[in-house]
Formats: C-alpha cells, structure tokens, sequence
C-alpha cells in the first residue's frame, strides 16, 4: 500500500476513469505506472516529474500496487535522480508524481490507453460523468 498526493480534480478523474473501467482505483495506477515509466527516462521528462512534485496536491489517495510494480519506483526514483540531481524521497513521492503526469494527459487519451491496455472496453464508456 502507498499513499499518493493528489488533487481534487485528478482524484475525480481517476475515479471516473476506474468506474468507466470497471475496476478499481488501485488497478487504474497499476496501469497508468505501467503507461508513464518508459517516457521517464528522457531528462526533459524527468524534469517533468520534478514539477509535478512541486506542484501542491492536498488530496491523499492509499492505493495497492503487485510488488513487482511498486518495485519499479525505487530505481525509476534512482533515475530522476540521476538525471536531475534531486533525489525523490520516497516511492510513494514517485508514484503520485508519475501518477501525476499520466492524469496531465488528455483524458481521452487516458481511457483510450487503458482500453488499448485491456483489449476492447470501449473508450467512451471509461470518460463518461
């Protein structure tokens, strides 16, 4: 379990996009982490993710992630670090940075990827109110 800072409306978002899902909220930041890590090595994203840390978020959001996946925020971490010469302070810190960033994207897009990701749901039904 990890606690991410949000906003209110990246929350609703999230919780729109798991709805239309049918998940949970937890399966949809499994699946975001798995969308946004491969475009976090460039520096100009890692920057990004620094911004997004910055950025103030006040909602806290408890979400289960497989420890194979959770595992992947400790050098994803490593990385940004690497990269920025700001080390992140936690792996939570990093998940609800890159959740961050993923929820920034079109959220047409977003349901788009996670139907792509789940083979077939239609992508209408995850955005709708």
């Amino acid at each position: 379990m990890l606690t991410v800072r949000i906003t209110a409306a990246e929350r609703m978002l999230l919780r729109r996009l798991a709805q239309g899902h049918r998940s949970d909220v937890s399966e949809v930041v499994a699946d975001a982490l798995l969308d946004i890590i491969p475009t976090l090595s460039a520096p100009g994203d890692a920057y990004r993710l620094l911004g997004a840390f910055a950025t103030p978020a006040p909602c806290a959001l408890t979400v289960w992630l497989p420890t194979a996946l959770a595992d992947l925020l400790v050098p994803g971490a490593a990385r940004i670090a690497q990269i920025t010469e700001v080390r992140v302070e936690s792996a939570s810190a990093a998940l609800g940075a890159a959740l961050r960033l993923w929820l920034a994207q079109d959220p047409v897009r977003l349901a788009t990827n996670l139907s792509v990701m789940h083979a077939g749901r239609p992508a209408s039904a995850l955005v709708a109110a």
